[in-house]
């Protein structure tokens, strides 16, 4: 039997045994204390963080699976980030949730884990925590929400905001319709509907084998949500009594498997960004160069916006990913295994694809190759990468002049100024939205087009940014410039009608000077006021610490584990 960590709190008759036990028995079985493990169930609810605001009935299930199995379960709620609600951006508090998360695991008398998580960050926040503590943990995701409706026609949240935003900009769609199909767009519990950042580290964690398999894309409101929470609370037991770690999960092979799975369902950008930091806190050889290297040429076989056509309730309802994965299951590395302690590849046979519309066969695909595509080049010489899928092929490969935006602002007082110098062959830079920049690297690479060129009939544009972009967006978007301007990276020093080569088939990001043109630069003064500088709290520390987009954007200081030692008596 496995040494209950719990026991450090718990056995004894001293006064300190005697008070962790008597300030928690309020309702608990007397052999609660007594070689039951105690799990702890890191709930992310929040009524500010909707897409997971379903999860205290999720925990609940949960917690009847941990009695039934004979675990105690507690209830721990976590920092929620609220994609939608964040200011500057939810990706600047990752770190932070992913803070609070280990330190709070390794703090309290716990000896294993639920995860609970569904909006953007909080799948990574929590699974990066988690690894950093290497108690035995399980991840269950929240589920995404149903498909929205308008005048009959389905809705995918996020990639209709992006699309329907730019008809009204262009005036094919009046403002009243506009502001009327919003209370049409949400109709239930859940995260995005579409192929997004949420939909895809959902099927980020099962791919790594950090959930019970067929539990990811399972829809919010859908009953059978609630049974996988159940066995999810009566395997977390189990994986106690074998002491089942994420160390021995979370391996170079689990996340090449993830990055098979990312090019398979045409997963988001900011997948990249979260694997990567994920990678870092166990010490698995995980580069950027990977995500090109194992996923790049893997065809697209889901047919889901913002890549395609149909929601997660379609995927979910056509086999779901692992139906996906069996399409290309030779491709996964049997090495890795889940938290059943078997590899996924066990799990793949009796999933058939029910509808084909929906899963592509690997034969006759979405899209030949869909993966993302690293690229490296002056402008960017530790990588930025595009995602090719959810771009316009006829400018894959395109050179253009530099139209250049300070920051967010900027771009929002002068893109739909009819003077502005600017026309469908440019390429719009944007800088001062990477990690130290903004600070946070928010969702604002896929800059809104100018509106004299949306009258026109242009819907795509090459746009250039170190920040990241909504996994709902499409277009021709390279981003995660690395290193970013703020970090002296080269983007800051590229000016007005600069012309910029994109090749994606070679991989190449250029400004069309010589390189020692681009090294004798300055940056302006006025570039270099527009990048952040908090003075105190947080904000101060992660400017402070933030890595590059490349590495995963982790503080520097959270590199690595800190595991689940029992921390100095309180008393």
């Amino acid at each position: 039997m496995v040494q209950r960590r719990t026991a450090a709190w718990y056995e004894g008759t001293n006064r300190d045994a005697y008070i962790h036990r008597a300030w928690m028995r309020r309702g608990l079985p007397d052999d609660a204390f007594y070689g039951r493990p105690h799990i702890a169930i890191c709930n992310t609810a929040s009524d500010l963080s909707p897409c997971n605001a379903h999860l205290n009935q999720v925990s609940a299930a949960v917690k009847n699976g941990i009695w039934a199995a004979g675990g105690v379960p507690l209830d721990m709620p976590i920092i929620s980030l609220g994609e939608t609600q964040l200011r500057p951006t939810a990706m600047l508090y990752r770190n932070l949730a992913a803070m609070a998360t280990e330190e709070l695991i390794r703090a309290n008398p716990v000896d294993g884990v639920v995860l609970l998580g569904g909006c953007d960050k909080t799948v990574p926040s929590l699974l990066m925590g988690a690894a950093s503590v290497d108690l035995p943990t399980i991840m269950l995701n929240g589920g995404p929400m149903l498909t929205g409706n308008y005048r009959g026609r389905p809705m995918g949240c996020g990639t209709d905001i992006w699309k329907l935003s730019e008809e009204m900009r262009a005036g094919t769609l009046s403002v009243e319709d506009f502001v009327a199909s919003e209370q049409d767009m949400i109709r239930s519990a859940g995260h995005c509907n579409t192929m997004g950042t949420a939909s895809t580290m959902g099927i980020m964690a099962e791919a790594l084998g950090m959930t019970m398999p067929g539990s990811a894309g399972i829809p919010a409101p859908d009953a059978r949500l609630l049974k996988m929470a159940h066995t999810t609370g009566q395997r977390i037991v189990e994986m106690v009594e074998e002491d089942l770690k994420p160390s021995q999960i979370l391996t170079r092979e689990a996340f090449l498997n993830a990055i098979v799975a990312l090019a398979a369902v045409g997963g988001s950008t900011n997948a990249v960004v979260h694997l990567l930091a994920i990678a870092g806190r166990v010490g698995a050889d995980l580069k950027l160069t990977d995500f090109d290297e194992h996923g790049s040429h893997l065809p697209l076989l889901v047919n889901l916006q913002p890549a395609g056509k149909y929601l997660m309730d379609d995927l979910f309802r056509a086999g779901g990913l692992l139906a996906v994965l069996n399409q290309v299951r030779d491709l996964l590395s049997d090495e890795a295994i889940t938290v059943t302690g078997k590899p996924l590849s066990t799990y793949l046979d009796g999933h058939p694809i029910t509808d084909s519309d929906v899963i592509a066969t690997r034969d006759n695909p979405v899209q030949e190759e869909a993966g993302i595509a690293v690229l490296r080049g002056n402008l960017a010489p530790t990588g930025a990468i595009i995602k090719p899928a959810a771009a316009s092929a006829e400018l894959l490969s395109h050179r253009g002049r530099a139209v250049v935006f300070e920051n967010i602002e900027d771009l929002h007082a002068r893109i739909d100024d009819p003077e502005l110098d600017i026309d469908e062959t440019c390429v719009i830079v944007l800088r001062g939205a990477g990690p130290k920049g903004y600070p946070g690297m928010p969702e604002v690479s896929n800059t809104p087009l100018p509106a004299k060129l949306l009258a026109k009939g242009v819907r795509d544009m090459v746009r250039i940014c170190d920040g990241r972009m909504s996994g709902t967006a499409y277009g021709t978007v390279v981003l995660h410039v690395s290193p970013e301007a703020a970090a002296g990276g080269p983007l800051g020093k590229v000016r007005n009608g600069d012309h910029i080569v994109l090749d994606v088939a070679n991989r190449t990001l250029r400004v069309d000077i010589p390189d020692e043109e681009l090294a004798a630069r300055e940056v302006t003064p006025q570039t270099a006021a527009t990048f952040a500088s908090p003075n105190r709290s947080y904000q101060r520390l992660y400017v402070d610490h933030v890595m590059q987009a490349d590495t995963g954007a982790d503080l520097d200081f959270l590199v690595g584990s800190s595991g689940s030692g029992v921390p100095r008596e309180s008393h």
